[in-house]
């Protein structure tokens, strides 16, 4: 497993905000960003603390396979802004991630790579993938902007620990890696109860394990660099 863990991806992007490391985004605004990061997810937050009321309501979002930001809060508050962003007028996004690995519509991908790891332990394809080659087109669908950020998550069986390899395209590190971390921990913790439950004399229970966090582009833009100092 890897060595680097989230306190040296903390000390990192410090390092670049004290050296003036910055980037500019389309929108003209500063941002830090690590490309090509790998790294041992051991930390619920790189910089900030998880919004636990927010994070509970997102699972249970994404656990409906609503694809409308609507129903994140229902009628009690208006989704948050990030999201209000993404939508359409209508509220549709591309990005709920129950939906991606758990509906028929994306073939129903959990129970796949819950039986792949049931057929063999040691297998290595046990796969489920968020991103498609047509979100090059329904990411801007009807005014959407939603590129999904997620490319795939890979589950590897390894000493009778379920380990999780998770794939980003990109990651904002204040609000998107706490709120992503807290949805693959629960991902992984509902494989490992799945898998006990399934499973034949032949294999021996397992329990969850490391999460690997691999991301093509790792930022924080400037409106977070506060936190990071």
């Amino acid at each position: 497993m890897l060595d680097i863990k989230t306190e040296q991806i903390r000390n990192l992007f410090k390092s670049k905000l004290l050296n003036e490391k910055f980037s500019i985004d389309k929108t003209g605004q500063k941002t830090i960003e690590v490309i090509g990061a790998s790294f041992l997810a051991d930390e619920p937050s790189i910089f900030g603390t998880p919004n636990d009321d927010y994070i509970n309501h997102e699972i249970l979002w994404y656990q409906s396979h609503s694809c409308n930001i609507n129903d994140i809060y229902s009628d009690e508050r208006e989704p948050p802004k990030a999201w209000q962003l993404s939508a359409n007028k209508y509220g549709e996004i591309n990005s709920n991630y129950g939906c991606l690995i758990s509906s028929d519509k994306y073939y129903g991908q959990y129970g796949m790579a819950l039986d792949e790891l049931l057929r063999n332990k040691d297998s290595r394809r046990a796969s489920m993938i968020y991103q498609r080659p047509s979100i090059w087109v329904e990411y801007e669908e009807d005014g959407k902007n939603d590129f999904i950020c997620t490319n795939a998550v890979t589950y590897y069986i390894r000493n009778d620990e379920l380990h999780a390899v998770v794939q980003m395209r990109s990651n904002d590190v204040v609000f998107g890696y706490k709120n992503d971390y807290a949805w693959q921990l629960h991902v992984l913790e509902e494989l490992v109860h799945d898998y006990n439950s399934c499973k034949t004399d032949t294999y021996e229970e397992i329990k969850p394990g490391d999460i690997i966090w691999q991301v093509q582009n790792l930022h924080v833009y400037e409106r977070h660099f506060h936190l990071v100092k």
